[in-house]
């Protein structure tokens, strides 16, 4: 049975079967001293609990199972107990230590130690040097990475591989929501080597203001440009990003609005038709200009509301309307209506929302049979009902 806490262990005999999981031989033996623990790997008269390590021998199963059935012996896995050891750690006087010793292979495994806590682990990294080299450019480097992918990939089992290519850190990136893991990964010396990643860094919705205003410092063009495009932009740097048109005009196609920023944006108003977040009261405004690119930047967003669009529908010239049956924000009524003229045709077999029934027609015609093969509603319904192609 499992000790409630290391106190119930001190000053006891302990026999390991196999090996430690999350510490190596060394660093868990020492551990357990520093409790006052003796770990034997023989079995003798001072032992009272059996620990189960991995790797276990069939040698040592066979004596593990006679002693198991003599009743006599407490018996504690190996995982509940490096988790306790784990949680004993005092992370001043271990980072101390590390600091006076330069033990790199200490650091390093415990860096590679899956029982201690994340902020642990991330003041340990901070001690870490990389050399100036990349990821996995060096042994090191390379332990240490593997250890960071494995310790935060969602689902490493099911795509070990990652944990030995770069390409983990890029799938970490866009699969977390934690702004202190995605800071971390910004400030790893090795990212000077990876512009695309700060940029999908700079783009994420969890890259917090100060990881912005470190990287609007930067000025880096590429990351500067993901930035802008980011839906949580700080007020701060919307405001100086007006300051250049490019920059500003991804900002008010891409942020996520308030009315606050709507005004702030409004002289960019071609491209606040396409936000995505624009309000049904944003959208009458902007309807209410009577721009042409205005309005047809509005006629290809796709959070459209439908009763902006009826009323795009009653101004629009033919290029408007195309781009309205195009948009799977249109409602299946406007676009059964547009069905009914042959030269709507083409927008309609491309538009998600159109009806299914209207899309098996469509196939029908060889000008249009491409564009619904790659309708992603279609493709999902004819997966749905598994009937295959109709040729």
């Amino acid at each position: 049975n499992l000790p409630m806490n290391l106190q119930d262990l001190q000053k006891k005999t302990v026999l390991l079967f196999g090996k430690p999981r999350a510490f190596n031989l060394e660093e868990f033996s020492a551990q357990m001293r520093a409790h006052n623990i003796e770990v034997v790997q023989e079995f003798n008269d001072a032992v009272s609990i059996i620990i189960e390590g991995r790797l276990i021998t069939p040698y040592e199963q066979n004596s593990m199972d006679a002693l198991y059935e003599t009743h006599k012996y407490s018996f504690v896995s190996i995982d509940a107990l490096e988790k306790l050891l784990a949680q004993s750690i005092n992370a001043d006087v271990l980072l101390m230590s590390l600091k006076l010793a330069r033990n790199k292979e200490r650091l390093k495994s415990f860096l590679q130690n899956s029982a201690i806590d994340d902020a642990l682990f991330f003041r340990l990294l901070s001690m870490y040097s990389w050399g100036g080299e990349d990821f996995f450019e060096n042994d090191d480097n390379r332990d240490v990475s593997a250890a960071f992918i494995l310790r935060f990939y969602e689902n490493i089992e099911r795509n070990h591989n990652v944990q030995y290519a770069t390409t983990g850190f890029v799938h970490l990136v866009s699969q977390t929501k934690s702004s202190e893991l995605l800071s971390v990964i910004a400030d790893l010396e090795p990212m000077q080597f990876h512009p695309d990643m700060q940029a999908a860094i700079a783009l994420s919705p969890y890259c917090n203001q100060a990881m912005q205003e470190k990287f609007f410092k930067q000025k880096k063009p590429k990351v500067l440009a993901a930035l802008s495009r980011n839906a949580n932009l700080s007020l701060s740097l919307v405001e100086e990003f007006l300051k250049d048109a490019d920059l500003a005009e991804a900002v008010a196609k891409n942020i996520q609005l308030t009315p606050e920023l709507f005004e702030l944006l409004k002289s960019h108003v071609t491209h606040l038709a396409f936000n995505e977040t624009l309000t049904h009261v944003m959208q009458e405004e902007l309807l209410e200009l009577g721009e042409k690119k205005v309005l047809y930047a509005l006629c290809l967003n796709h959070s459209l509301d439908v009763e902006i669009a009826e009323k795009l529908l009653e101004m629009a010239d033919e290029e408007m309307k195309m781009a309205l049956y195009e948009n799977s924000a249109t409602s299946q009524e406007i676009l059964l209506e547009a069905y009914k003229d042959a030269k709507n045709h083409g927008a309609l077999a491309k538009n998600e929302n159109t009806p299914v029934e209207i899309l098996y027609q469509l196939q029908l015609d060889s000008r249009y049979e491409r564009f619904v093969k790659t309708n992603a509603a279609f493709g999902r319904h004819i997966q749905s009902e598994n009937i295959g192609w109709l040729m």
